[in-house]
């Protein structure tokens, strides 16, 4: 929308300078009408070629300059190598006009069609990074910020990419840190400690991208925008966020998800050692978690709290939350 706006602004500067440059001119001062015509279509045409050029990237253009030249380099040398010395002066510039724009047109074609690598071969002493590799943008939402997770993926090597950081969302996570409400605030400078891990490692590259889209007023509509925009993957511990990129094709991976996707997998009859926390939700029951932070529901412990038992694992149960794991006590540990 605002590139419109953007665009019937310029149409109509051009129709006024149009009309003033006719009134300054004697062949046009009579029928101004002429000029503003003029400003009207150049202005038009130009708005017309942007519009067709659209998806046109510097890389290509780039190419094509290059294929250009090197076309019109062909041209020239061939012009110049007497072949058509004997052709008639009348015709002799045909067939220079042929050749320029003929070389001119494959060099930019073959220039657009190839990779980075293939100008290697032209170009011995320069090197161009691969075209058919693109950057591998991770795009962090503020709840993947606040969790931290990612911050370990990257630091071990598990994730790869440029981390990119709108400034909405910091601006997002500076008022969470800012915050009168004492959690709250907690989770927000936890977020910010987190940023600062990502920046200070050098094996990772951070960029904070400037780009804002008034037009939503929600951070998570932004975010999936701005994904679209890149082609970033999104990281995430939203449910939600995360199925509204998918549902407008955006990448994206819930941390949650992940940890859930690794955490071990236990059979019925495996045996385990673990401590008994808390109650259980029924009479009888203890509770007690694994390293990765999976719930157990042992039967009956609820007398065992506080000590280490050994336990039998009877079924597993997946929740929306994890998986939860049912056991039974078959002994407590010696302390």
């Amino acid at each position: 929308m605002a590139l419109w706006v953007i665009r019937i602004l310029f149409l109509g500067l051009c129709t006024l300078c149009g009309y003033a440059i006719s009134q300054l001119q004697p062949d046009f001062k009579g029928s101004p009408f002429i000029g503003v015509l003029i400003g009207f279509g150049l202005g038009g045409l130009l708005i017309a070629i942007d519009e067709m050029l659209k998806g046109f990237s510097l890389r290509a253009f780039s190419a094509a300059t290059f294929g250009l030249l090197l076309g019109s380099a062909i041209a020239w040398m061939i012009d110049h190598s007497q072949l058509f010395l004997f052709a008639e002066e009348s015709t002799r510039w045909l067939i220079r006009l042929g050749m320029f724009l003929g070389f001119g047109y494959i060099g930019m074609i073959l220039a657009m069609r190839s990779n980075k690598e293939d100008f290697y071969l032209i170009i011995p002493f320069v090197r161009f990074a691969p075209q058919n590799k693109p950057e591998n943008l991770l795009l962090l939402d503020t709840s993947a910020i606040i969790d931290g997770r990612v911050v370990e993926l990257l630091e071990n090597n598990f994730l790869e990419g440029i981390v990119v950081v709108p400034r909405f969302v910091l601006k997002e996570l500076q008022q969470i840190a800012d915050s009168s409400d004492a959690a709250k605030r907690a989770r927000g400078r936890r977020g910010l400690e987190s940023l600062g891990r990502l920046q200070r490692n050098p094996k990772n590259e951070v960029k904070i991208h400037e780009a804002d889209f008034p037009d939503e007023p929600q951070v998570d509509a932004k975010l999936v925008q701005l994904g679209r925009l890149l082609g970033a993957k999104l990281f995430t511990t939203d449910y939600n966020l995360g199925k509204i990129a998918e549902l407008q094709s955006v990448r994206y991976l819930n941390i949650h998800e992940l940890a859930s996707a690794v955490k071990t997998s236990l059979l019925p009859g495996e045996n385990l050692s673990l401590r008994i926390v808390r109650e259980g939700k029924d009479k009888g029951q203890g509770v007690g978690y694994l390293n990765d932070g999976t719930m157990v529901v042992v039967n009956p412990a609820q007398s065992l709290i506080g000590q280490q038992v050994q336990v039998q694992v009877i079924s597993s149960h997946q929740t929306g939350a994890g998986v939860i794991i049912f056991a039974d006590v078959l002994s407590p540990v010696a302390a």
